[in-house]
């Protein structure tokens, strides 16, 4: 997105008496590029795949939303995977420290589709026109009893034949295999240099406030909204990303 390289995440690399909620505010942003590429495994790959289903799925004429952009990665694959189509993107988030971040990536990037940043909840947008909707790492902010009536929403935007990439951490109603898939996920997190410490006070800090669900739970949801068909297309540990068909 840019070619300054990112700040180092040492956010949790000090002892914390009172480990906060996590939020995405200025100190967060300021370091999120090298946080979700070291806490994500897989994420790099996601984004390469999301260029390509902009080009496989996006409508001329149409609408590309990336619900919960943080600093625009997502925006920005779908800009450089779709090409030839007269389209436009709409990035949204609630975080102002995010959005400004992002519309200088946007601006610093040479694609020419048009791109609109809105400071909003995601529950709140009106999706109309679309031909592909990513959630890419957001659904699971979203209080549990608004996630349907989101998908609905999303389900009624979205123009015959559109598409939704879900991408999500998600836990396993099999304990033996969630606790397998965790203890790995937390391996690769050391394996990228995080410590013990930061492991531990990261995990605390996102409790109640991530809350991931199983991925039969989330096709189960998608079915409900009104998605003909949904497919786990990538998993990594205990990260899937799902795609869904209207």
């Amino acid at each position: 997105m840019s070619e300054d390289k990112p700040l180092i995440d040492h956010i949790y690399a000090e002892k914390q008496v009172d480990v906060q909620g996590f939020r995405f505010d200025e100190k967060v942003t300021q370091v999120f590029a090298d946080m979700i590429r070291r806490s994500v495994p897989g994420y790099g790959l996601t984004l390469q795949m999301i260029a390509i289903l902009a080009g496989q799925y996006a409508q001329k004429g149409t609408v590309l939303y990336d619900l919960g952009c943080s600093l625009g990665a997502s925006t920005l694959a779908m800009r450089h995977g779709v090409g030839i189509y007269d389209c436009q993107i709409v990035g949204v988030d609630n975080s102002q420290d995010m959005l400004k971040q992002c519309q200088d990536y946007v601006d610093e990037d040479e694609a020419s589709i048009p791109v609109q940043l809105r400071c909003e909840n995601v529950q709140d947008t009106i999706i109309e026109n679309a031909s592909m909707v990513v959630l890419n790492f957001t659904l699971q902010f979203i209080p549990l009893h608004e996630r349907e009536s989101l998908l609905k929403r999303i389900y009624q935007g979205l123009k015959p034949g559109g598409v939704l990439v879900l991408s999500e951490k998600v836990s396993f109603d099999d304990l033996g295999k969630n606790d397998c898939l965790t203890t790995l996920h937390e391996a690769f997190k050391r394996s990228q240099g995080y410590s013990e410490m930061e492991v531990s006070q990261k995990r605390q800090a996102l409790e109640n406030v991530l809350l991931p669900e199983s991925p039969q739970m989330h096709h189960q949801r998608l079915g409900q909204a009104g998605f003909a068909n949904s497919h786990t297309w990538f998993q990594c540990f205990n990260f899937v990303s799902i795609l869904a068909f209207k």
